[in-house]
């Protein structure tokens, strides 16, 4: 883990994030151990995805303040705002985010009007598609919350990185304070992959949505028949 965090940091990232929420005391040796290899000028976030209840969230998350995590990302159920909300009001000021999991601008909105969240994490692929993630971009302006998109997984960096440029061109205009998740996996996959530089996303040269997977990966994959299975 410390190779790795030295390895972002040098790479030229402004934030990494640990998984947590499987052993406390664990949670905290590793949160110690990052925050010593970084220092101070890093951002650490942690991501519990849903492990949490309430109480248990409140009281992990208090463990943990002291590393000053820059945000801690699905406490407990992507549906349950309140206790969002609740969490939130606990562990103060550390922020909380959620959205990877959360489906519609109308959840959003929720969490939004019941100040529930610091944050959002906008999915490319999880809503109704680019119009519906725009209006989740134009509520969170207007609530002043900021959104950092979810990426990883097959195509996400790829997809994300357009949402984040419409909300600095078209709709915050803000850079700053504002950041994508990237993971570097699958991205050979794609005719136009994403392309980063000291940390940062460079903006894409083709138009579209930088969904096209080249045609020899749809072949090798296709299922059953595709090469990648029948070795299987």
């Amino acid at each position: 883990m410390i190779a790795l965090t030295r390895s972002a940091v040098d790479s030229g990232f402004r934030t990494i994030k640990l998984k947590v929420g499987l052993d406390v005391d664990d949670d905290v040796r590793r949160c110690r151990l990052a925050r010593e290899t970084v220092g101070p000028q890093i951002a650490i976030a942690a991501d519990a995805n849903q492990r949490w209840g309430v109480e248990d969230a409140i009281e992990w998350i208090k463990r943990l303040a002291p590393f000053d995590l820059a945000w801690v990302e699905e406490p407990t159920s992507p549906d349950d705002v309140l206790a969002h909300r609740a969490i939130r009001d606990a562990v103060a000021p550390t922020p909380i985010s959620t959205g990877e999991h959360t489906q519609n601008r109308i959840l959003f909105k929720q969490f939004l009007q019941h100040e529930a969240v610091d944050m959002l994490q906008i999915d490319a692929t999880r809503v109704g598609g680019v119009n519906e993630n725009l209006a989740i971009l134009l509520l969170a302006r207007k609530f002043g919350v900021r959104v950092f998109p979810h990426a990883g997984g097959v195509g996400l960096c790829e997809l994300v990185q357009h949402l984040a440029m419409a909300d600095f061109v078209a709709i915050s205009g803000e850079m700053e304070d504002r950041s994508i998740e990237f993971v570097d996996h699958l991205h050979e996959h794609f005719v136009d992959p994403v392309r980063l530089r000291r940390g940062r996303y460079l903006a894409p040269n083709l138009p579209g949505f930088s969904a096209e997977i080249l045609p020899q990966s749809l072949a090798h994959f296709r299922f059953p028949d595709g090469p990648a299975w029948k070795r299987r």
